[in-house]
């Protein structure tokens, strides 16, 4: 996670999170099939993008942005980007039990494909992981890089690539 009000502007980061709280602050996530989540709060005073693929969703990397945003989780809306969808994306027991061991409602983002395989919908479990930290304004979702050529997909393209997600806060 980088608090980009503290980081120096001329850095480059790498993480998997990053919030603001500065005028003419701008984030940006670099993904390639998993979902790019932004965060706002109310008031435009914060702002957030998180990088949640399987792994940064089960570690909580929703929650800790929200978090990091110092304000209430009833102030902050969030917008999920285009990511792999549900049809496309087929993990294994080890992803499934990342979620469902701690969460067993989660069980509801994965679907049965073969034997210990299923289609993982992470827009569902990021909305899960939203609301179970008290973010109840969600938009977006439902693009499917794979599917959709006009996203890039790692998957899909087998190329070295991303697409950025960006988000600022204006001068007020």
């Amino acid at each position: 996670m980088v608090d980009a009000d503290v980081q120096a502007a001329d850095t480059e980061w790498v993480a998997d999170a990053a919030v603001a709280r500065t005028a003419n602050a701008a984030l940006a996530i670099l993904t390639a099939d998993c979902l790019p989540v932004l965060f706002a709060s109310d008031d435009g005073a914060a702002i957030g993008a998180a990088h949640a693929g399987w792994r940064g969703l089960s570690g909580g990397v929703v929650e800790a942005t929200v978090a990091r945003l110092g304000v209430s989780a009833d102030r902050v809306m969030a917008w999920l980007g285009p990511a792999i969808g549900a049809r496309s994306y087929e993990v294994g027991e080890d992803v499934r039990s990342a979620f469902v061991e701690v969460d067993p409602v989660a069980a509801e983002a994965f679907v049965p494909t073969r034997p210990r395989h299923w289609s993982c919908d992470l827009s569902a479990l990021a909305r899960r992981r939203l609301a179970h930290c008290g973010v109840s304004r969600v938009y977006g979702g439902g693009f499917d890089t794979l599917a959709d050529p006009r996203f890039y997909s790692y998957r899909r393209d087998r190329d070295t690539g991303r697409f950025a997600t960006l988000i600022w806060r204006a001068k007020t």
